[in-house]
């Protein structure tokens, strides 16, 4: 196997890429493992609107034909040439694993194996037999680190030939990480916005970012927790109709949940008031969310934060093993949240 490291992916993509046939790019980071998907994909030259060379699947769509898989690989284009096939929305499936298996045994000449995959775990499955075979390209893909993102940030701001102040970038990335798509999206509106101009202040981050992103994951969180079915109706309407995931929705409310833990436990072991709290470790949260958050520390237990906060855990790691139904998962779990957060209030 070859595991590509995320600061060697670059170097990887323009010098070693194209001396592999099997690539399995995995990791919680949906966004960024799509995007370098992408790019192991264009890096083939095979022509994206050519149905005879090029096949798009979802694991989905072996359910029921477990042997498409080495079928597509096996075929031999109509018009010769190379083939590319890019599966989506792989985890541990049998028919994949078996088909993987078989194609290191009798790797197809003339044929790439794209596989797009959760987040898999070391040394089971997938991951256990790309870590014996040195024809894959392992390529995990973790939420990016400050380093990674504040490059990202000047990638994006220099095409549009702007410069971004200290606390203007402090903001941004406060706004950025889990998912690189999301977060090159809400930069490059950023950069959209600002066009014509030198410099992006700290008002032109919360303007076009603050407002449409973190404010409006923010609202549909804040309805989960105080256990309002309305508002909560209310704002997944309004997910549904952008192209926010709702999944997003379950990552803020677990962050939401874990900076409540640390408060609440902050506040058990110095024996002081929410308020008190909230001028320490709740000073960084947005002025309209500070009421909701200091009620919250006054009707919820210790246990009860912890109880909520292992549910959405436990709901994210079955988005990550069961991706067709991230949405199902999603909703259900934030739904019981709701009605959890009613009762108490």
């Amino acid at each position: 196997m070859a595991e590509v490291k995320s600061h060697e992916f670059d170097q990887f993509l323009r010098n070693s890429a194209r001396l592999y046939r099997i690539f399995i790019i995995y990791g919680p980071d949906r966004g960024l493992v799509s995007e370098r998907a992408g790019l192991i994909a264009a890096g083939t030259k095979v022509p994206a609107d050519d149905p005879f060379a090029f096949v798009k699947l979802d694991v989905t769509d072996l359910h029921g034909n477990a042997g498409r898989l080495l079928d597509e690989a096996y075929a031999i284009g109509l018009f010769g040439g190379q083939r590319l096939i890019w599966l989506r929305g792989v985890s541990n499936e049998k028919p994949v694993i078996e088909a993987v298996q078989a194609l290191i045994d009798k790797p197809p000449e003339d044929c790439t194996l794209i596989l797009e995959a959760g987040d898999l775990k070391k040394g089971v499955g997938l991951r256990k037999l790309a870590d014996g075979a040195r024809s894959i390209a392992s390529i995990p893909c973790y939420s990016d680190d400050g380093r990674a993102l504040n490059a990202l940030v000047d990638s994006e701001l220099s095409s549009e030939s702007l410069k971004i102040t200290p606390s203007a970038r402090h903001l941004l990335l406060e706004f950025l990480g889990g998912d690189r798509i999301a977060s090159r999206n809400e930069i490059q509106k950023l950069a959209l916005y600002c066009r014509g101009l030198d410099t992006v202040d700290e008002q032109h981050v919360f303007d076009i970012i603050g407002d449409a992103s973190a404010i409006s994951a923010d609202d549909a969180v804040d309805a989960v927790l105080k256990g309002d079915k309305e508002g909560f109706l209310h704002e997944t309407r309004k997910i549904a109709t952008s192209k926010m995931s709702i999944f997003l929705v379950l990552q803020s409310c677990l962050r939401q949940l874990q900076l409540l833990d640390v408060m609440r436990a902050e506040m058990d072991e110095k024996n002081t008031q929410p308020a008190q709290i909230m001028q320490t470790l709740g000073r960084h949260l947005y002025f309209r969310r500070k009421p909701v958050i200091e009620a919250l520390l006054k009707n919820w237990s210790a246990a009860t934060i912890a109880r909520e906060m292992n549910r959405v855990q436990s709901a994210i790691l079955q988005t990550r093993q069961r991706q067709s139904l991230e949405e199902s998962i999603a909703l259900q779990t934030l739904l019981a949240v709701v009605l959890q957060a009613g009762r108490k209030s």
